[in-house]
């Protein structure tokens, strides 16, 4: 719905007055409208479309510095690891929320790009500290010594020998990332530090709540997003642990 919805909307979901506000959903406006004459159906196809690009983006940014910066760690050791690592433990006390709430709130113009970069500050500390932890126990083992002696560079052995044992357990991280960081940008747009030029999930929750939507009675603008947004948390969830139990059959039975 994300990625072909925005391109069967005929009209600017985000312009003001394009409806009668307030309408209840009915046939012709199947979410209803909201105060400012806006389809809440189309909002929240744009808004879910934008939401994951947000989401998406900061994971995929904070996964990959994640990994370079673990790999680098956990590969090479001595002083290399001692200084990433104290980094990476610093990084990991600083208080994430009030932090996020800062570094947004002083943004002058929040965009969807600006807002990824934002999340993606405080989501590679995680990855790096597991992909140094992973790597740490890969390059003992009797397969890194073959590679080494087949005289392959150490650039060459973290590529081809111990990135493709951890695609899976990689995957997993990535999921879980999606997740997090689908929840922070949701609860900073509730507050109101979100794009505003834009519509995603947590900017429709913001509108809504600050036009007293819930004591106005109208509960097409704000619920709909609420269920929209726990739709896609248990979703990741669901693949978080569907991952999970293939890369680490343990679990599986664990689970059961």
């Amino acid at each position: 719905m994300a990625t072909i919805g925005p391109f069967l909307i005929p009209y600017n979901p985000v312009r003001f007055g394009t409806f009668k506000p307030n309408l209840p959903p009915d046939s012709t406006h199947l979410l209803g409208t909201d105060s400012f004459g806006r389809d809440v159906l189309a909002q929240m196809i744009i808004g879910t479309n934008q939401s994951l690009q947000i989401a998406i983006t900061a994971a995929l940014i904070g996964t990959f510095v994640g990994m370079v910066l673990g790999f680098m760690a956990g590969y090479y050791g001595g002083f290399i690891d001692a200084i990433l690592r104290s980094i990476t433990d610093i990084w990991l006390v600083i208080p994430m929320l009030p932090m996020l709430i800062l570094i947004a709130s002083m943004a002058r113009r929040t965009e969807i790009w600006v807002m990824s970069l934002v999340l993606s500050l405080f989501s590679w500390a995680w990855p790096a500290r597991q992909v140094r932890g992973q790597t740490l126990s890969l390059k003992n083992r009797e397969f890194i010594y073959m590679a080494k002696l087949s005289g392959m560079g150490n650039t060459e052995i973290i590529f081809t020998e111990i990135v493709p044992h951890m695609l899976g357990w990689i995957l997993t991280v990535l999921t879980s990332a999606v997740l997090w960081a689908m929840m922070a940008e949701s609860g900073l747009e509730i507050l109101g530090l979100g794009p505003q030029h834009t519509i995603t999930l947590g900017m429709m929750l913001y509108w809504s709540n600050l036009y007293a939507s819930i004591f106005r009675g109208l509960w097409w603008w704000w619920s709909p997003t609420i269920v929209m947004l726990i739709l896609i948390f248990t979703s990741l969830y669901i693949m978080h642990i569907g991952v999970t139990e293939i890369v680490n059959p343990r679990a599986k039975k664990e689970g059961r």
